[in-house]
C-alpha cells in the first residue's frame, strides 16, 4: 500500500503512514488509514491483524467486533482482517495476553505515548 498522502500522519518509525486496509475499510475517518484528531475519543491508532482470541476478548469487554454495524459503515471482522484498533484496547489486550500481532509502518505514532516501541516491537507482524 501506498504511504498516506496527509503530511502530519506519520507511523512509529516517524515515517508517513502507511494504509492499514481498504478491504474492509478501516480508520477513524474510514480512509484506510489509522489517523486521528481529537474527536477520536477512541485513538484508532493501532493497525492490528485480528485473531479469533482478540475479537472474543474485545467482545468480552463490551466491544463486539465481529458483528456488521452497517449503521456506522462497520462490516463486522473476522480472524485475519487489519483494523485501526484504539489504542487502550490493544494496551488491555496485551496485558490479558491476547494482543494481536501490529503492522508497525501502519500503526500511528501516537500509540507510543501508551506502549513503548519496545513493548510494540515485540508484536512485528512481520516477525512474528
Amino acid at each position: 500500500m501506498q504511504p498516506s498522502t496527509d503530511p502530519i500522519a506519520k507511523n512509529v518509525y516517524g515515517e508517513p503512514l502507511v494504509p492499514c486496509s481498504f478491504e474492509p475499510l478501516t480508520g477513524y475517518f474510514r480512509d484506510g488509514c489509522c489517523k486521528t484528531d481529537a474527536d477520536d475519543a477512541g485513538t484508532h491508532v493501532v493497525c492490528a491483524i485480528m485473531t479469533s482470541s482478540f475479537l472474543a476478548f474485545s467482545a468480552s469487554r463490551g466491544n463486539d467486533l465481529s458483528t456488521p454495524r452497517p449503521e456506522w459503515r462497520f462490516p463486522g471482522l473476522q480472524h485475519g482482517d487489519q483494523w485501526c484498533l484504539c489504542a487502550n484496547r490493544w494496551r488491555e489486550a496485551y496485558e490479558a495476553g491476547v494482543a494481536p500481532l501490529v503492522v508497525l509502518e501502519s500503526t500511528n505514532q501516537k500509540i507510543l505515548e501508551m506502549v513503548p516501541m519496545s513493548v510494540l516491537s515485540g508484536f512485528d507482524s512481520r516477525h512474528p
